[in-house]
């Protein structure tokens, strides 16, 4: 028998298989907090209870993970997010009452303002704040995912500047610096933060300035190749 006959013939659900999903940890800076997106789930299991949005691949119209996990998103925000990676795969036969499930996490970040009409006209999707969602009792093995996105978002904000994408378009340095050091834990060396900005030519002043406190602050965007770039070290913080 030669291949194509072989798959020709090949019921591929004589077999069996896992649930495979794709979950995604999506984060926005907001009320100068971090917050995550949650989605009340409307069907068993773990019905009622608030999760990560994501779901079942389509086969019909997802040719990839990333297709799935950016479909899924769409429809949650209204909006694609600038920047998304994939965090972790994860699988056994506890994780949901339906059986054996693998999901594929994926991490994102988003500005508040961009997706904030569609989200607010939706009743089971809301933003919440890091600290608020990691006291909740969320669906299946989402806490686990969520602390995972949080470490990795931690640690990229010691050495890049992608934490930005969480941002409106235009911001200023003292939010970018701002949302850094709420991820670190720990205040940022002001000066050292803004001498690698300018070596790494990173941001695009606008020529536009805010006035929300005190003196006037410059606007900035990230350059696209913002979300690639690392810096050969870690940023300083005050306690070095």
């Amino acid at each position: 028998m030669d291949e194509q006959t072989y798959l020709a013939h090949y019921q591929r659900r004589d077999f069996l298989s896992p649930l495979i999903t794709v979950d995604a940890v999506l984060f926005t800076f907001h009320e100068e907090t971090l917050k995550v997106l949650l989605v009340e789930r409307a069907e068993h299991p773990e019905k009622g209870k608030w999760g990560l949005p994501g779901g079942f691949i389509d086969e019909s119209q997802d040719k990839s993970l990333e297709d799935t996990v950016m479909r899924k998103l769409r429809e949650k925000t209204g909006v694609l997010p600038p920047y998304i990676e994939q965090l972790c795969t994860t699988g056994n036969d506890r994780r949901d009452k339906r059986g054996w499930s693998v999901t594929v996490c994926y991490t994102a970040l988003i500005a508040h303002q961009v997706c904030e009409k569609h989200i607010d006209t939706v009743s089971n999707v809301k933003w919440v704040s890091l600290k608020e969602a990691e006291q909740l009792s969320l669906a299946f093995d989402h806490q686990s995912l969520i602390q995972q996105a949080k470490a990795r978002l931690r640690q990229k904000s010691l050495y890049s500047v992608v934490l930005g994408f969480a941002l409106p378009e235009t911001f200023t340095l003292p939010e970018l610096q701002q949302v850094h050091e709420i991820l670190i834990g720990q205040p940022i060396q002001k000066k050292s933060f803004r001498r690698r900005l300018e070596q790494a030519d990173l941001l695009i002043e606008t020529g536009e300035k805010r006035a929300d406190r005190g003196r006037p602050a410059a606007l900035y965007r990230l350059k696209p190749a913002s979300k690639d770039y690392r810096f050969i070290r870690n940023l300083e913080t005050d306690e070095e």
